[in-house]
């Protein structure tokens, strides 16, 4: 049974607290013929704005004496119980008569059907699926457009057509209403989410290739991949018309999770991770000893040995070293931005203490390094951070050696461990990328209570 619903309201869509209806009918079909109708004015106990009225013809004077929704509502329940709710553009008209169900303290629930979709499916090629367009070209005469009993009646007409196309049509004869409205992405959405639990970690959006179309992380990944689905951002659409099938790891602690995600696009760069995956680290501050001074140099990442910081710029980076020449008074002979056997131009506009001709101590020179180290450096060179793990008894650890993130890895909460060799051969090694540590810092930073950091 389908109860065929049209509205007209005084208001914009979905915005029930600015609008309201002012004319209700409903058709009532058993599949082959109309049995039953109801058709009413109804006064929103508000004022209609004169483009409402232009677009429907309906005055406040008309809806003056018209009954209430509530006084309708019995009649709107009785009309629609037990039947599909069908209307063009059936979320509109469906979720304004919900809304105004909502405001009396009932929940009005049905199962919808939108003439619009099922046109799509059944007469695809038309130029416009509007009511109006298709009624003209259907040869649906529709004498009241614009008022709810005219469009009513002319969509049962239509959904008439449809059910007439549909018996006939060679792939979709045998198939039920629902299985015709349900689209490619919605059969998709039930099997990701029967798939991802409710757990932390990061999960793998797969094409029919197995490729790796996205990758993300969350607290929740079944509540993050139902977000993906409801999402209105064009290239999200874009992915999920791509998406056959979904992977995951359980992490148990978001901060492996946020180091497993980014290490992941980096190797994968996928084609929806457009953000992260453009961060290739190309050069870097590297740290060395230069005749007992401390000194800095810009390198290409691959040739540095004891990268202090990463950039995915030469011009980043010499930035950043300028800034730092600049607090921390440091000399441009040991920052390699002058030759090595001159004294540094700094010097002479005396902005450099002269280390480089041979006037500071070097100790005085490496303690301002030192400092600066410090500022951009964990704590210590080597330390372990705990965190949560997967499961009940279980704890998880990331392991940082000479101030780079090596990897992580998961524990007994009962175990014992006598030094640091007996805890790294539980260790899941990754490969290094300079953001890890970025990212281990910003974690620290924040203090969160469930994180012990043992150096």
């Amino acid at each position: 049974m389908f109860a065929i619903v049209d509205i007209e309201t005084c208001g914009p869509k979905y915005a029930f607290q600015k609008g309201r209806i002012i004319d209700i009918c409903i058709v009532v079909h058993d599949g082959l013929q109309v049995v039953d109708k109801f058709s009413t004015l109804i006064n929103p106990e508000c004022h209609i704005g004169s483009f409402y009225t232009n677009l429907s013809g309906i005055t406040n004077e008309m809806v003056q004496d018209a009954p209430k929704f509530h006084e309708v509502a019995k009649e709107i329940l009785h009309y629609t119980e037990g039947k599909i709710f069908v209307a063009h553009n059936a979320a509109f008209d469906y979720n304004f008569v919900k809304d105004e169900f909502a405001s009396l303290g009932y929940k009005y629930k049905r199962d919808t059907l939108c003439t619009v979709r099922l046109s799509r499916k059944l007469m695809p090629g038309k130029k416009s699926y509007s009511l109006g367009n298709l009624c003209t070209s259907l040869g649906i005469e529709n004498n009241a457009r614009h008022r709810a009993e005219g469009d009513a009646v002319a969509t049962t007409q239509l959904l008439d057509l449809l059910l007439q196309i549909k018996a006939t049509h060679s792939q979709y004869k045998t198939a039920t209403l629902n299985q015709i409205m349900t689209s490619r992405v919605d059969n998709i959405k039930k099997y990701i989410l029967n798939k991802l639990p409710a757990t932390t970690g990061v999960y793998f959006f797969l094409n029919r290739n197995q490729q790796i179309l996205y990758i993300g992380k969350s607290v929740d990944m079944y509540q993050r991949a139902i977000s993906h689905f409801n999402s209105d951002i064009k290239k999200t659409k874009q992915l999920l018309q791509e998406l056959y099938n979904v992977d995951f790891v359980e992490t148990g602690s978001e901060l492996i999770a946020l180091l497993l995600e980014s290490e992941e696009i980096k190797k994968h760069k996928p084609l929806y991770n457009t953000a992260r995956k453009k961060d290739t680290f190309t050069h870097c501050i590297d740290l060395s000893e230069k005749e007992g001074v401390l000194s800095l140099q810009i390198l290409n990442f691959e040739d540095s040995s004891n990268s202090l910081l990463s950039f995915t710029s030469y011009a980043s980076a010499r930035e950043k070293l300028e800034n730092w020449i600049q607090e921390y008074a440091l000399c441009l002979k040991y920052c390699a931005l002058t030759g090595d056997e001159s004294i540094c131009f700094n010097h002479q506009i005396k902005k450099c203490n002269g280390i480089c001709a041979n006037l500071e101590d070097p100790q005085d020179y490496n303690k301002r390094v030192e400092r600066l180290i410090k500022s951009v450096s964990f704590q210590a060179a080597t330390f372990l951070v705990f965190d949560q793990g997967r499961q009940v008894g279980e704890r998880s650890f990331i392991l940082v050696e000479n101030r780079k993130y090596v990897g992580y890895g998961y524990f007994d909460e009962y175990s014992s461990f006598n030094n640091l060799e007996e805890i790294k051969s539980q260790l899941v090694n990754t490969k290094y990328y300079p953001d890890a540590n970025d990212i281990l810092r910003g974690w620290l930073t924040q203090k969160r209570r469930e994180v012990k950091v043992i150096c």
